[in-house]
């Protein structure tokens, strides 16, 4: 029987319960994470003189060795074993006889769990980082070929005010940089062990949890044993996490679906990011975008799915948990497939400046740039704001635009207005003025450029792996 329980039971479980309570299935991947712990273990053990050196000798070989085979596939676990940490006590068992039993001394399922979720949680995270920061410098790298490049900027999906095409990619950047930022604030709190834990009160052994969390690299071990078994936290951070990224995404590809149409043309997405229709043949769908924007609602999801799975359990563990990693594998491994994708999308895209520069100027966007000449004048904004929009009903009556009102129209307008004000009725000069830090002006983007591409070097550092 490979079972971890059973002593107190005559008989075993019914074929439905032992399908239900299997975790076999999506566990596995854990394995090398509950192998790394339990070679830790084995360390705290023998320095506990619970095994001799031999036993550790050949303790830590029959782990390497389990650990090649797991990756090879030459063992795996099956439904019977219930889940990854019984399959791995059964390999050591096969290969040690009764001294892979002492391994268990001192730690429980619970603990182990706990232990492996997070290290790959850890792990994945940094995989996680390293591809946005990919996102981030094809965004940079776009950016940096339209950074005086004009185009409407939108509120309400209306025109509004003049912008760069530049600061456009920029402001997506800096949503995922946020994204990193809040990975790295994550991974600080993550970095606690709770193997030593035991199934809840610790053990009576004298193990020795500060070793083991210095081994498998985190900072300290957990302050209480009840919540490091029963604490998923770190797990549904991790998924809000994932979330935002999602949301981020969705945000970029609903732009670049937009830039991409017909109507908008500011955008040609190439061939190798693209598919086509089975009865259209002119057809170039934007089916990375649309898939980023897409998958935003299953990142959500499956942040949803595990707090009302947490939301009032009792200390500590509950079966419940089991429900806790599906979701995390699933955030994880959809970012894994979705980021590059859209990297590569971003990287490839080809950007058709003339189309949003002759845009820029439509839907009196320079309306604003009358009410700040005016403001310059010595005209509270209060009125000139009102004049502003008197001269947007006059350019409606007549069908024209701002920089065509009659020089003799002007003074009609407003008693403050005279025909200087048409030097302001220009997007370059309306751009150009645009220097504060943050702001839409080549000068300002380009400060912005240089942060962010600093600031993306800095990122890949802490993704790399340890």
């Amino acid at each position: 029987m490979s079972k971890l329980w059973g002593g107190r039971f005559s008989g075993g479980p019914a074929a439905a319960l032992e399908a239900l309570n299997a975790s076999i299935g999506f566990d596995w991947r854990l394995a090398p994470y509950d192998l790394k712990a339990s070679k830790a273990h084995a360390r705290v053990l023998h320095r506990a003189g619970l095994l001799d050196e031999s036993e550790l000798d050949r303790m830590l070989e029959a782990l390497d060795g389990l650990a090649v085979d797991v990756e090879s596939g030459a063992f795996q676990g099956t439904v019977a074993d219930e889940d990854v940490h019984t399959a791995l006590e059964r390999g050591l068992v096969e290969r040690l006889g009764e001294l892979g039993g002492k391994l268990r001394a001192g730690r429980s399922r619970n603990d182990q769990i706990a232990t492996d979720l997070r290290l790959y949680c850890r792990d994945h995270a940094r995989g996680l980082g390293a591809d946005l920061a990919d996102l981030v410098s094809a965004l940079a790298e776009q950016a940096a070929t339209v950074v005086d490049a004009p185009a409407p900027g939108m509120t309400h999906l209306q025109h509004a005010q003049p912008i760069t095409l530049g600061h456009q990619l920029l402001a997506h950047a800096q949503g995922f940089i946020r994204d990193l930022e809040r990975l790295w604030d994550w991974d600080k709190r993550a970095a606690v062990s709770p193997l030593g834990s035991g199934a809840l009160s610790g053990s009576s052994l004298p193990l020795d949890p500060v070793a083991v969390a210095e081994e498998l690299g985190f900072a300290r071990p957990v302050a209480n044993s009840l919540d490091g078994v029963s604490d998923r936290d770190f797990a549904a951070e991790l998924l809000f996490v994932c979330s935002m990224i999602g949301i981020h995404l969705s945000r970029l590809g609903e732009e670049i679906i937009l830039w991409s149409s017909q109507e908008f043309g500011w955008v040609t997405l190439d061939d190798a990011f693209s598919t086509g229709s089975s009865i259209m043949p002119q057809k170039k769908n934007p089916d990375v975008a649309e898939l980023a924007r897409g998958k935003s609602g299953r990142l959500v999801g499956n942040l949803t799915s595990l707090l009302v799975t947490l939301k009032g359990l009792p200390f500590t563990y509950n079966k419940d948990l089991q429900e806790d990693k599906e979701p995390v594998f699933d955030s994880l491994d959809n970012l894994a497939l979705l980021l590059p994708a859209v990297t590569g999308m971003v990287e490839t895209m080809r950007l058709n400046t003339e189309i949003p520069r002759a845009a820029a100027p439509k839907g009196f966007s320079l309306a604003t740039e009358i009410a700040d000449w005016l403001v310059r004048k010595g005209i509270p904004f209060r009125s000139a704001h009102e004049v502003a929009g008197a001269c947007v009903a006059h350019c409606e009556e007549r069908g024209i635009e701002l920089h065509e009102i009659a020089d003799a129209d002007l003074a009609g307008i407003s008693e403050h207005l005279d025909p200087s004000v048409k030097a302001v009725l220009d997007v370059d000069g309306a751009l150009a003025a645009r220097t504060t830090p943050g702001s839409t002006g080549p000068r300002a983007v380009a400060d912005q450029l240089a942060q962010v591409r600093e600031s993306v070097e800095a990122w890949r550092d802490w993704a790399a792996p340890n």
